[in-house]
């Protein structure tokens, strides 16, 4: 039996403790998933440094899976777009079932390798492309399936799983093992399992686009502002970050469309919009290297978020 699927050692009966009791085992099980994720830092920076020269020749990321683990690789690779700017046909969720089983369970779907293989296929990966293969138990049949297209074509592939020892650790490229151990509640990996999930797919997503500039200093300044709340937040940057007062900062932000990046190197540099989006490719679009190239340093205080 799989290591998730067991009952922990001396399993407590859940149905006849207290509420209070209940919570705080539930609360502190969680624990295990940070502990799980932070073993597993070796092989999460080496997934970072082998995605990172892909994607910046314009590699796609795709995320690959099945129920919980599925749902948590499609969350991951829409909220991508909304937070750093990245373009969405460059992340792309499959999960068996196809989308329908974002919302109803289809537990048969990941039974099936075939569909894995093809619809990874459908999606003509190259070898700048970056598939994230998720499973818990390490040995679903659907994502095997993905990852052996992904290895056909030559694409990284990284199998993240909650089990040692299991076939998705073995066969993708790079295996990222999360030991979060049994489950309270025996083979719901939707629990410490799902969580050490979330929290190395959020480690490892927000690592490549701080690679990929951005991110400025500890500012998402490659974001969206789709919504009244991230155009205040684009406001708000474009007046710390470009030091410039709230009407200056407001002009220059519609000038640029809402891109934050050419909205603060015009502040900053006293260029036009149009010179400011030429220096950024210039620099790949690394805003602290435009800035320097425009003879300007930045102020690390200002940076960290201190006054």
């Amino acid at each position: 039996m799989l290591n998730t699927e067991s009952p922990p050692p001396q399993a407590p009966a859940l149905d006849l403790c207290p509420t209070p009791q209940l919570l705080a085992w539930l609360v502190d099980d969680q624990q295990q998933a940070l502990a799980a994720v932070q073993a597993a830092r070796p092989q999460l920076l080496a997934a970072v440094e082998a995605a990172l020269p892909r994607l910046r020749r314009g590699g796609r990321l795709v995320y690959v899976g099945a129920g919980s683990s599925g749902r948590l690789g499609v969350l991951d690779s829409v909220v991508l777009t909304p937070t750093f700017s990245w373009p969405r046909e460059r992340a792309l969720g499959l999960m068996a079932g196809g989308p329908r089983a974002m919302f109803e369970a289809m537990e048969g779907a990941e039974d099936d390798e075939a569909a894995g293989r093809r619809e990874l296929q459908a999606l003509a990966p190259t070898t700048d492309d970056v598939v994230i293969a998720l499973a818990a138990s390490g040995s679903t049949p659907y994502v095997l399936g993905a990852v052996a297209a992904a290895r056909e074509a030559g694409a990284l592939s990284l199998g993240i799983a909650n089990n040692a020892g299991t076939p998705l650790l073995a066969q993708a490229d790079l295996g990222i093992l999360l030991d979060t151990g049994p489950e309270l509640i025996a083979g719901s990996t939707r629990l410490k399992a799902g969580t050490a999930q979330k929290i190395a797919l959020n480690t490892l997503s927000s690592a490549l686009m701080v690679g990929l500039h951005r991110v400025h200093g500890c500012w998402m300044v490659d974001m969206r502002a789709a919504n009244a709340k991230l155009r205040r937040r684009a406001l708000a940057l474009a007046e710390r970050l470009g030091r410039a007062t709230p009407d200056a900062a407001q002009a220059a932000l519609q000038v640029c469309e809402g891109e934050l990046k050419p909205t603060i190197l015009m502040l900053r540099a006293g260029l036009g919009a149009a010179d400011a989006r030429a220096l950024l490719a210039r620099c790949e679009g690394h805003l602290r290297r435009a800035l320097e190239a425009a003879g300007i340093q930045e102020d690390q205080a200002a940076l960290a978020g201190k006054t």
